[in-house]
């Protein structure tokens, strides 16, 4: 069986973080472990407090796993301070686990700032450059490129951009535009675009944790990035689609869509 390891923050509530990438690894028949970067207590409506584990814990759970049950991917999604994703960074170093994917939590969906100005900086200049692919969302790709993007061909210069930078591959999720929901890889100089219809379900909430847990399944799979992705997106609008209505605000996604009573 594989194994896929999640560096995140827990969703008390089920929906994200910690919650949604088990339950996703989980319907990848695949064995799931986690190290606990914050508690939340948030629900559907809203994140209500956050409680950060201490960078020593954080590197404990880390030593802990990597030395008994070593993963065959890694996710890494919320990490609130730079002593953390310092601390993630000198066990990732370490270890030197593959198939890294780093969802840079630092916008949420509606534009707020989720990270502080030094825990983005120890982000973009330690934790990212040792991902084989990141997985910004327009308002993370805006901010890491410093450029506002409204189109696809601004996805497509942001990439080239980000490129210069980072030498991962960068997944630039496009659900954030007006007309469409195609998301851009670039990698090792190619462009590659991903058609993605828009699904009429406001439940969307952990869509951006069940993606790129999705994507380390793959890539835990032996699947190359292309391939990886392809099928991830399979995964997440079979989700989508599942038309689970839990909660009074943005919903969760229905990750045992496939799964038959």
């Amino acid at each position: 069986m594989k194994k896929v390891l999640t560096i995140a923050g827990s969703d008390c509530s089920g929906g994200a973080g910690i919650q949604a990438d088990i339950k996703t690894i989980t319907a990848h028949n695949m064995y799931a472990m986690s190290a606990i970067t914050a508690l939340t207590a948030q629900n559907t409506t809203g994140v209500y407090g956050v409680l950060d584990s201490t960078p020593e814990f954080v590197g404990q759970q880390l030593d802990c796993i990597m030395t008994d049950i070593f993963p065959d991917s890694v996710k890494i999604g919320m990490v609130s301070s730079p002593e953390i994703i310092h601390k993630i960074v000198e066990k990732l170093e370490e270890y030197k686990p593959s198939n890294i994917v780093v969802d840079p939590v630092m916008i949420s969906t509606s534009g707020s700032r989720l990270l502080s100005e030094s825990a983005m900086d120890a982000l973009i200049s330690q934790l990212i450059p040792l991902a084989t692919i990141i997985t910004p969302n327009i308002h993370e790709a805006e901010a890491l490129g410093g450029m506002e993007i409204t189109t696809k061909e601004d996805m497509q210069v942001a990439a080239q951009k980000l490129s210069e930078t980072y030498k991962g591959a960068i997944l630039i999720k496009g659900g954030h535009l007006e007309d469409t929901a195609d998301d851009l890889l670039y990698s090792n100089g190619e462009l590659t675009w991903f058609p993605g219809e828009r699904i009429s379900n406001p439940n969307t909430h952990g869509t951006g944790c069940t993606l790129s847990s999705a994507i380390a399944c793959n890539l835990a799979k032996g699947h190359d990035i292309k391939t990886s992705i392809k099928e991830a997106k399979q995964y997440i609008t079979g989700a989508i689609e599942g038309g689970l209505d839990l909660g009074k605000g943005s919903g969760p996604l229905n990750h045992c869509y496939a799964i038959k009573n």
